[in-house]
């Protein structure tokens, strides 16, 4: 089991760089920022641009992987965003992951004054995005006429440095957006059931409901695996992605309820678990004392999920 930690883009870069630094000295296995421009209860808090964050993090950093978590086409047109992810790529030397989504309702889906869309619509132009941004960063120059995009002549020089392209992390709960994940993930990302908040918010505790999410999250694991077999792909080789802080316990709450997570996230076949960087207060609050005894018993709580 491969653990990965998310640091919100809250701080100032000047402070902000040492956590990134001690993510990967602490031996986390990668490392996401979230791509909104705000986000839910934390709208009118400080919130950085992700792609610079991640560029200065690949500048403090050596070795750990960094990631999107994730990306959406909210707000993106697959073109500028290819040049985002080829640049982001090249500056961590072949470290950049690509999670991507399809985007809910909402601050980010609101900002720019475009129509409302249902679910069905967003699925469709996630899927048309996913595709147009595998053709663009596979290939020199894309041309593309679609339902939500248009690309003329669309240059990517020199290309990734991870080939043939950087590595897909596609976030879906449902079977649409599942059959996105088979076609062009290394992985698949859930959150789970649910509003994939959880943690930290109101009346979200209790064993039952953390039992009862655990459970919904096995009928999305089974849901997942068909559908990457109608498509023609091996379950088996997608590596698994959870948000387990999207459960109602905190994953950080104690090292005991970490491992508890691995080994339950283990058991449904995640390859890799994403805590959250404890925050003062509101949501994924927690002790910052935790995540240091985690981090000293990281090849440990790995072994659970063996």
């Amino acid at each position: 089991m491969r653990i990965g930690i998310v640091l919100l883009p809250q701080l100032r870069w000047s402070e902000d760089r040492t956590r990134w630094r001690r993510a990967e000295e602490m031996g986390f296995d990668h490392a996401w920022t979230y791509d909104h421009l705000a986000w839910r209860s934390l709208a009118d808090e400080p919130w950085l641009a992700t792609v610079p964050v991640l560029a200065a993090a690949a500048g403090v950093t050596e070795r750990i992987p960094l990631g999107t978590w994730v990306a959406s086409p909210n707000y993106r047109h697959p073109v500028p965003f290819a040049k985002d992810v080829m640049g982001l790529d090249d500056v961590s030397r072949g470290r950049f992951v690509l999670g991507v989504g399809a985007g809910g309702t909402g601050l980010d889906a609101d900002v720019l004054g475009d129509p409302e869309l249902t679910p069905g619509q967003r699925v469709a132009r996630f899927e048309e995005f996913v595709d147009v941004l595998d053709l663009l960063l596979t290939q020199p120059v894309t041309d593309h006429e679609g339902a939500h995009y248009t690309v003329r002549e669309a240059r990517m020089l020199p290309g990734c440095v991870q080939r043939p392209r950087v590595p897909f992390v596609v976030a879906a709960n449902g079977p649409r957006g599942m059959r996105v994940a088979a076609r062009h993930g290394a992985g698949w990302a859930t959150y789970g059931p649910g509003d994939g908040v959880g943690a930290g918010e109101e009346g979200a505790t209790g064993a039952e409901r953390y039992d009862a999410w655990w459970a919904g999250l096995g009928a999305m694991v089974r849901r997942f695996e068909q559908v990457a077999s109608d498509a023609g792909r091996d379950p088996a080789g997608v590596d698994r992605y959870l948000n387990v802080d999207a459960s109602p316990v905190f994953s950080l709450t104690s090292v005991d309820v970490l491992e508890d997570a691995v080994g339950r996230a283990a058991e449904l076949g995640f390859t890799d678990l994403v805590v959250h960087w404890p925050r003062p207060d509101g949501v994924y609050a927690g002790d910052e004392r935790v995540l240091e005894a985690v981090a000293s018993r990281l090849d440990a709580i790995r072994a659970i999920g063996t």
